[in-house]
């Protein structure tokens, strides 16, 4: 299997679309947002041309009120993976979910707890109440690896923790262990000069409005979705709907979705490290949003060697 991993925006599905050329890829999503229907520009889904010149595997495949977790996302891409095999294709894993990609690569064997829908509602109700922080606090009393693991503001994260705690009565990071995968991995990192990346993160929230993001979001609340439901709460979607609800302007839901943009990839730096060995890294800083195009002929050189 190859994966193209980094930080939001770098160029990463860019990179992908252009090694299928050369190469029999199918592609493996490893996004957190991508799975769900309906919600395309605010998650940057690839375009339906995009999908029908190369198979996405893991993208559309629950509806933004069903509950999804990494078990399921395991369970998906390794039968995404194994089709990909059986037909003589080599497995494309493209995404900054490091929960996602780690999971794959590293073999992990994760927990099958069912949603607790009740607790779920009381952790809900305590996040409300007092802050995410008081959450992350017992989370880190009961499992400190876990918690460092998990940024304290993402409370989907750290319920799903605490929901497993409850259920098994153990503490999460004891339950995952880890099973040499089958097959050896071509891990490609892609990195970028802080103040470009965030230059390109901005320009493409400029992008997604104008390609219509307030009508995406209007048109999931037409549906029925709830704003507190976990697909809402992803970055874009829940600005753009206190904007809605007049909690805030455009312009201030628009800063507020590009501040919290810059924070996710700060974030992705502390699962895809620079100094991670198994990742071969490639500075993309300096091309202008040509990123993928400027890596190319590299990553083609390491690919060929990877799979002769």
């Amino acid at each position: 299997m190859i994966a193209i991993v980094g930080p939001t925006a770098v160029g990463k599905s860019e990179l992908a679309l252009h090694l299928v050329q050369y190469f029999p890829l199918e592609i493996i999503s490893a996004d957190s947002r991508q799975v769900y229907r309906y919600m395309d520009i605010g998650t940057n889904k690839p375009s339906l041309a995009e999908r029908a010149s190369v198979p996405h595997h893991v993208i559309d495949v629950i509806e933004p009120d069903e509950d999804f977790s990494l078990a399921m996302y395991h369970q998906l891409a390794i039968e995404a993976l194994k089709a990909i095999q059986q037909k003589g294709k080599l497995p494309l894993l493209v995404g900054g979910s490091g929960l996602y990609v780690w999971s794959l690569v590293e073999g992990w064997k994760i927990p099958e707890v069912p949603p607790d829908q009740k607790l779920r509602r009381q952790l809900e109700a305590r996040a409300e109440q007092e802050d995410s922080q008081s959450l992350y606090r017992e989370l880190q009393d009961i499992d400190p690896m876990a918690a460092a693991k998990i940024n304290p503001s993402n409370i989907r994260r750290i319920i799903r923790a605490l929901e497993i705690y409850h259920a098994t009565g153990q503490p999460p990071s004891q339950l995952q262990c880890k099973e040499l995968p089958g097959f050896s991995v071509l891990i490609i990192g892609l990195t970028q000069e802080r103040s470009e990346l965030y230059r390109k993160i901005d320009w493409r929230v400029d992008k997604m409005v104008q390609r219509g993001l307030v009508e995406e979001v209007e048109q999931l609340l037409k549906k029925g979705y709830s704003p507190s439901l976990p697909s809402m709460s992803g970055i874009g979607y829940k600005q753009i709907g206190q904007f809605l609800r007049g909690e805030m302007t455009l312009p201030e839901a628009i800063d507020k979705i590009k501040y919290e943009t810059h924070r996710l990839a700060r974030h992705q730096y502390a699962w895809f490290r620079l100094s991670d060995s198994r990742i071969r890294w490639f500075d993309v800083s300096g091309t202008e949003g040509k990123a993928s195009i400027v890596a190319l002929n590299k990553v083609k050189g390491l690919i060929e060697g990877f799979i002769s």
